[in-house]
């Protein structure tokens, strides 16, 4: 029996994959199939006809070919010793598995490289080739290009996990901080309602006093007067009990005893404590009295959406110029345009506001979109009034206003559902400028300066409580 080696690759392989035969199958025309490539072929024509011959094949499930199988068994294991072999005894270069031969062309469509028996072979026809160096060169250049682009994002992967770090550390300085001045403010909530829990107290007690001092002297009069009577009714009734001559000798002054009684007492009016003035809207009371420590201020700024060169105030209602400083780079934040926007934005109803910006020479006050871009420079804002050089201007156009008294204060009036937003000063009630517009988004009051020396400040409202 000749050697499986002796026979050609072809007598091998399915005419379908054009491999070495996998788990074959052989139909009832004869023709041997891999199990898999011929129940493939089957689905995608919809018939059980063969592949090569076209006959329909009737049978259920077509019989193993087990021969086949030994055979090409043998075959693949024959291949491999002669490519050890080969191997061993020739240049440690890459040699084909299938032939062990030199690996010299690669094959375009396949994409791998082949020896010369592999490009003659079926598996290959019509397939284009190049040679190993020459693919590898090419390959190598598209391999190094799209190197190139991942060494790139992992810079910037390594970039934004540097900024995510750091955000985290800034995170736990932001969650300490906030901590810090929250219990700052509770403390300085229960130290005014200790005060004022000590005060109504010390009124109570002082009443108590009071009262209880005049009932004690009310008590010492009763006590007075019930010793007279009763000394009056002891003498008077011993001079009864004495002998006829005797009573009548002292009777004038007997009468005069009996007859000189005091008034009768009265009850002492308001004697108890006013227990309606000490607990009546007694928490009222004290929210009332809370006004004068607390303040409402209708537009607070956000901290993370400003410029590194701004530092806001604790209450968040104030921001002055000062050194850049080192902080996350979050979306939200100004760079480099020096801004500070609002916390919340105002997408409905009319709202009013006053920024204290005193004898600062340069300042932008105004609302910006939500769609506005906060990195990069992409437009001045189109709603706002600014002072710059002694000149007040407005929009984007740089309308010139006329204010003849400088003002100190500026009030920023929006009624979004008008499309209406104006600014006046409210020490004079001097009109300054009024846009007008139809807004479509949700708008956040801004502000910002260039000037170091004198900050920006967000008023509080006037806080009134009404009785109904």
């Amino acid at each position: 029996m000749a050697s499986t080696s002796s026979l050609p690759e072809e007598d091998y392989s399915c005419p379908v994959c054009c491999d070495i035969f996998k788990d074959p199958v052989v139909l009832s025309c004869s023709h041997s199939f891999c199990n898999a490539c011929v129940k493939r072929w089957w689905r995608e024509k919809g018939t059980k006809q063969c592949p090569v011959c076209k006959k329909i094949d009737t049978r259920k499930s077509p019989p193993r070919n087990l021969a086949l199988r030994n055979v090409c068994e043998a075959f693949i294991q024959e291949r491999q010793r002669a490519s050890k072999r080969k191997r061993t005894s020739s240049d440690p270069e890459d040699l084909c598995s299938l032939h062990a031969e030199k690996l010299k062309l690669f094959c375009l469509r396949c994409q791998q490289p082949v020896c010369v028996v592999c490009r003659d072979s079926k598996k290959h026809t019509d397939h284009r080739f190049r040679p190993i160096d020459e693919a590898a060169l090419d390959h190598k250049e598209e391999v190094q290009i799209l190197l190139k682009t991942l060494q790139e994002k992992l810079k910037m992967f390594n970039k934004v996990k540097w900024k995510s770090n750091r955000t985290a550390e800034h995170i736990k300085v932001q969650a300490r901080h906030t901590e810090m001045k929250i219990k700052e403010q509770f403390e300085k909530l229960h130290r005014f309602l200790r005060e004022e829990e000590e005060a109504s107290v010390a009124a109570l007690r002082e009443e108590e006093q009071q009262k209880s001092q005049k009932m004690k002297e009310k008590i010492e009069g009763l006590n007075r007067d019930i010793l007279t009577l009763s000394n009056n009714i002891r003498d008077t009734e011993e001079e009864l009990r004495a002998e006829h001559v005797s009573f009548l000798q002292n009777y004038k002054t007997t009468m005069d005893r009996v007859q000189l009684t005091p008034q009768d007492p009265q009850p002492v009016s308001g004697a108890l404590i006013d227990e309606a003035k000490h607990l009546g809207n007694l928490a009222f009371r004290v929210w009332d009295k809370m006004r004068d420590i607390v303040s409402y201020t209708p537009v607070l700024l956000d901290p993370n959406t400003a410029s590194l060169l701004y530092t806001l105030s604790d209450d968040l209602t104030g921001m002055r110029l000062g050194q850049r400083k080192q902080l996350p780079g979050n979306p939200e934040r100004f760079d480099p345009l020096p801004f500070v926007l609002a916390s919340e934005g105002l997408n409905s109803g009319t709202h009013s506001w006053d920024v204290e910006v005193g004898d600062n020479p340069h300042w932008w006050l105004g609302v910006l979109a939500e769609s506005y871009q906060r990195k990069g420079f992409r437009g001045v804002p189109k709603w706002r009034m600014w002072l710059h050089e002694g000149k007040y201007m407005a929009s984007e156009s740089y309308t010139d206003l006329s204010v003849k008294q400088k003002p100190q204060r500026i009030r920023v009036q929006l009624d979004w559902d008008e499309g209406k937003l104006s600014f006046c000063d409210p020490d004079t009630d001097t009109h300054i400028h009024t846009f007008t517009h139809t807004f479509t988004e949700t708008l956040f009051p801004f502000i910002g300066t260039l000037d170091k020396t004198v900050p920006l400040k967000i008023l509080p409202a006037k806080i009134s409580v009404t009785v109904g």
